[in-house]
């Protein structure tokens, strides 16, 4: 039972490293409990609405005003000027007074009547594309409407069955699964809870293995890896680091999103299946990158710009069919990748085991993966110290 004596030894140094060096308490705990409240706090609001909205009414009509009062009567438009000319209403964004311009050309009216396509422009401050999807939906919407009370007027004598037909050749009705806002805070933060679980794993990890190669170098070998063989040593501090990531992992599944109303539909059983290897494989993950941390600070140098291109990669904002090879086959070396769609299945589309059953077979993989390699950066790296 000696190696169960070493295992333990090793558990309890790697939680000391864990909960009392200042750097890791930083990646393992303050990170991932501050982070998802700062970022569902941010995008709470889920869409932008009332945006500020600058006039340009060249046209000056019954029907160009009519639609000015019907754009401004939306939920996603506020009209907060009348501007004589395109010079006055830029100057008007410039100052941030305003986020988008709506320019009715002098022909709207008079196209109308002539049976003529008529135009209506906007401009939008393409800092914010929220405030471009926001006002571009509210004129379309609105355009739509008064097209079809356009076309009414010119059939005189028409019943109302024929009138609706005219206005409603095809009927339909918009239904958006799942993310029945099209809110922002829904689409993101659960992609953004699996990277921060990963991210701050990988760093927390990475500053201890660094604190322990200075000590090294230093001619410094703490006495709790002295005699202790690789696998006692994998096993020890990987238990640590899976325990305190199936407490964080609680918090940021089962108290995050409901704390802020996100669509949470999953099946705990599934949940649960699912969490699991994708812990472990950050966890071996995490150990294996760690073997190129030399020191503390280069490796958060190293991997922290990640966050944003993997959370890209994963497919979550960007088709993954219309991802190059490459950088496909590059994010399938990250549980993240996995991690993240997996669990935007479960959780915002209701799946089960078996409808994410690559995601978990893949996370299984690496599992296996990085637990093998991160046997040989132990059995490499703690022999040298000892030996030393």
């Amino acid at each position: 039972m000696n190696w169960l004596k070493n295992i333990i030894n090793i558990w309890f140094y790697e939680i000391k490293n864990a909960l009392f060096d200042e750097g890791a308490v930083v990646f393992f705990i303050v990170v991932p409990l501050l982070y998802p409240l700062l970022y569902a706090y941010l995008y709470g609001n889920e869409n932008v609405r009332e945006v500020p909205t600058v006039v340009v009414d060249n046209c000056n009509t019954l029907t160009s005003r009519e639609f000015l009062r019907r754009a401004d009567a939306t939920a996603d438009i506020k009209i907060v000027g009348h501007c004589a000319d395109m010079e006055e209403a830029k100057e008007m964004i410039h100052q941030r007074e305003a986020y988008c311009l709506i320019y009715i050309p002098e022909e709207f009216d008079s196209d109308i009547i002539a049976m003529r396509q008529a135009t209506v422009e906007l401009y939008s401050d393409m800092s914010g594309l929220l405030y471009y999807k926001a006002v571009l939906g509210g004129c379309t919407e609105v355009s739509l409407d008064m097209n079809k009370e356009i076309k009414a007027m010119r059939l005189p004598g028409a019943t109302e069955e024929q009138l609706s037909t005219f206005q409603y050749p095809i009927e339909y009705q918009y239904v958006p699964m799942f993310n029945t806002q099209s809110g922002f805070a829904t689409f993101l933060i659960p992609a953004v809870l699996m990277m921060i679980i990963q991210q701050t794993m990988v760093l927390g990890v990475g500053m201890i293995a660094g604190d322990e190669r200075e000590k090294h170098r230093k001619g410094l070998v703490d006495p709790h890896l002295i005699g202790k063989r690789p696998h006692e040593i994998l096993i020890g501090k990987s238990m640590v680091y899976f325990a305190i990531y199936a407490v964080v992992a609680v918090y940021l599944v089962c108290i995050v999103p409901p704390m802020f109303h996100l669509v949470h539909i999953w099946d705990w059983r599934a949940l649960l299946a699912f969490m699991v290897p994708f812990i472990l494989s950050c966890v071996f993950f995490s150990i294996a990158v760690s073997a190129l941390a030399h020191d503390r600070e280069s490796f958060i140098i190293m991997f922290v710009f990640l966050s944003i291109p993997l959370l890209f990669a994963s497919g979550i904002s960007w088709p993954a069919s219309n991802i190059p090879h490459f950088w496909k086959a590059f994010s399938w070396l990250f549980p993240s990748t996995f991690g993240i769609n997996g669990f935007v299945r479960i959780t915002e589309m209701g799946a089960r085991l078996p409808d994410v059953m690559p995601e978990l077979a893949a996370l299984w993989i690496q599992t296996f993966a990085y637990l093998c390699l991160s046997f040989l950066v132990y059995k490499r790296t703690y022999r040298e110290q000892i030996s030393a």
